[in-house]
């Protein structure tokens, strides 16, 4: 899956979304994600992390076999050390 189609995806359930991925193990099955939006204001982790799980559900049960995300609202500081 090309990383143009997950940012798609992603951005029809967010659409301020800035993404930014990277193909871990150049399969393009394992992506590292960073996403910043709004729409992650005032949620939880497990919150974000459903909203996008439920944008790429499709992807997520056959080309994306593992997926890591950073996820944040604008403004606050990255959550996950790499």
């Amino acid at each position: 899956m090309t990383p143009d189609a997950i940012i798609a995806k992603i951005r029809l359930a967010l659409p301020d979304a800035e993404v930014s991925l990277r193909d871990l193990t150049g399969t393009a099955d394992h992506w590292d994600a960073t996403i910043t939006s709004a729409g992650f204001a005032g949620k939880t982790m497990i919150q974000r992390h459903r909203m996008v799980n439920a944008a790429l559900a499709e992807e997520l049960e056959g080309p994306i076999h593992a997926l890591t995300m950073d996820l944040r609202a604008p403004g606050e500081p990255q959550t996950v050390t790499r």
